[in-house]
């Protein structure tokens, strides 16, 4: 298959906001057709790129524009070929986004060049820590509020995986929780966080060992993806994640995508991700927790999911009580697939009973 790219050039004709890691710009797009020109939001990651100034040249992306894509939906800044950013020298050479134009070298948090070298190589286990997973990076809020409302004090780590976004820059949701979280840890391919880790076991071992997380939450970065088949989509990872746990001594505890707002009948009650995810490719033991209070209907339609999965996981009924506040209460806004708190709550309550039971696990 021939791959799909579309690039274009475009002028800066404005900068719209700024965040850890990302500016957003408003760029003219040069069309192929002189006569053709549009104008659309651009992202630049400038510790790749450089800095954007208005009246820059940029070489463009646009494929999430053409393609009509919600969560990416902006064109991407490969360069400022007019004005390119200083070579930056320093320690590290582990290379992410490997192989493409934009690859990057990192400090991995276990290589030789690294402080934390020592510690790192110290320890080959995260000595019983709660981690809980999802498939979605929408969950995080959720999650970490049921934790803190339980346990204000925790420290609590995000691992993030390679499913979605690879910068974790593009993330509003992690630059609004800067100061809440303990820190996080970008795996595999993903790059950008406060530790860089080589894949999901050392980024867990860094959470422990490095940012002395008493609890950790591994999800994807934005942007899943999904193809509506059996085993199609990036959340399968979750299985993974719940394995990588387990070797690494750790306590896995697996949030489900729950919803009864979700037109979609594979994603009503526990969504297939959840199912396929837990069900089939988590060869470890979780916890599986479910909150109390969902609507009737829905309680049994989960029940009844579940069954099948019982033999291998712990299903653990979760008192809801005081979560829906405690999400209120989150620094960043709750949104999953456009859906806020209260048009989609089984969601964002299946997070946060997760995360108040990993609270629990730590008392």
């Amino acid at each position: 298959m021939t791959a799909v790219l579309r690039w274009r050039y475009g002028t800066v004709t404005e900068i719209r906001g700024t965040w850890r890691g990302s500016c957003e710009v408003l760029v003219d797009i040069e069309a192929r057709d002189p006569q053709d020109r549009s104008s659309a939001k651009a992202l630049a990651y400038p510790e790749l790129v450089g800095t954007p100034r208005v009246g820059d040249r940029v070489l463009l992306n646009c494929n999430a524009l053409a393609k009509g894509l919600g969560t990416g939906g902006y064109a991407l800044v490969v360069a400022l070929p007019d004005r390119l950013p200083e070579d930056v020298d320093g320690p590290g050479h582990i290379v992410k986004a490997r192989y493409t134009p934009q690859q990057t070298m990192r400090l991995a948090v276990d290589e030789e060049d690294s402080p934390h070298r020592e510690t790192m190589t110290a320890v080959d286990d995260v000595a019983g820590m709660p981690v809980v997973v999802h498939d979605l990076h929408s969950a995080l809020p959720a999650i970490l509020a049921g934790i803190l409302l339980d346990r204000p004090d925790a420290r609590v780590a995000y691992v993030m995986t390679d499913g979605g976004a690879l910068p974790a820059w593009f993330s509003r949701t992690l630059d609004g929780l800067s100061g809440t979280l303990a820190g996080t840890v970008t795996t595999g391919q993903t790059f950008g966080g406060d530790l860089e880790a080589t894949n999901v076991h050392t980024g867990l071992l860094a959470a422990r060992q490095v940012l002395r997380a008493d609890i950790a939450i591994v999800t994807q970065g934005p942007g899943n993806l999904g193809t509506g088949t059996t085993w199609g989509f990036s959340g399968t990872a979750c299985g993974d994640a719940v394995n990588a746990t387990a070797a690494m001594g750790g306590r896995a505890v697996g949030a489900l995508r729950i919803s009864d707002a979700d037109a979609r009948d594979r994603h009503v009650g526990v969504s297939h991700h959840s199912l396929t995810a837990y069900g089939r490719v988590a060869l470890a033991a979780a916890d599986l927790p479910v909150p109390t209070g969902l609507a009737p209907e829905l309680a049994a339609r989960v029940s009844e999911q579940l069954e099948p999965l019982r033999s291998r996981h712990r299903v653990v009924p979760v008192d809801a009580e005081g979560l829906v506040e405690a999400m209120r209460r989150s620094p960043v806004r709750l949104s999953t697939m456009g859906r806020g708190l209260d048009a989609d709550l089984a969601y964002f309550l299946a997070c946060a009973a997760a995360g108040r039971h990993a609270a629990g696990l730590t008392a």
